[in-house]
């Protein structure tokens, strides 16, 4: 049975879209996903399903938006492409807590580098359908505004790697 991974939207983030972990393992449960799994309170689930991963990530977008009362996005990921982005991290000397993936459901904008602003030290580059930031010194004081991030859910390298890990493709 394949593997899924589930990145959910503004979940947990700055008091908005409360959802306890417990209850969406227990929702993903309800929906026939086998084994899920969660990690960290920010919207990651791991599980495993009959259905492909289309039909997977739409089956828990409707459920969820029963739950929230309004949309909530959720941006899926096979093991093999979380891996995929884990091992194309362009700054693989930097921190994993200062290296942040926005993933997104498609390619970046052409024009990514023109659209920020506020940037100082942080470095973003490209990749197929995410973006790789670094903040050199970390993201607290960092004013950097990422337009294309609307669309999208971030999460820093560790928790990828531990999302790969948990997906058994590592």
């Amino acid at each position: 049975m394949p593997t899924h991974i589930a990145l959910l939207r503004a979940v947990n983030v700055g008091g908005t879209g409360k959802l306890p972990m417990a209850e969406l393992r227990a929702m993903a449960a309800r929906l026939g996903f086998d084994n899920p799994r969660t990690h960290i309170a920010s919207g990651n689930l791991v599980f495993e399903s009959d259905l492909d991963i289309g039909s997977a990530g739409a089956r828990l977008e409707a459920a969820l938006e029963t739950y929230a009362g309004k949309p909530v996005g959720v941006l899926m990921r096979t093991p093999a492409q979380m891996q995929a982005v884990f091992e194309a991290n362009p700054f693989p000397q930097a921190a994993g807590n200062r290296c942040i993936v926005l993933f997104l459901n498609g390619p970046p904008p052409a024009d990514l580098q023109d659209t920020l602003r506020h940037q100082a030290d942080e470095i973003v580059a490209a990749g197929r359908h995410e973006v790789y930031i670094h903040y050199g010194e970390g993201m607290a004081r960092s004013k950097l505004v990422v337009p294309a991030a609307k669309d999208g859910t971030m999460r820093n390298l560790n928790t990828v790697a531990k999302l790969v890990e948990m997906s058994g493709a590592g």
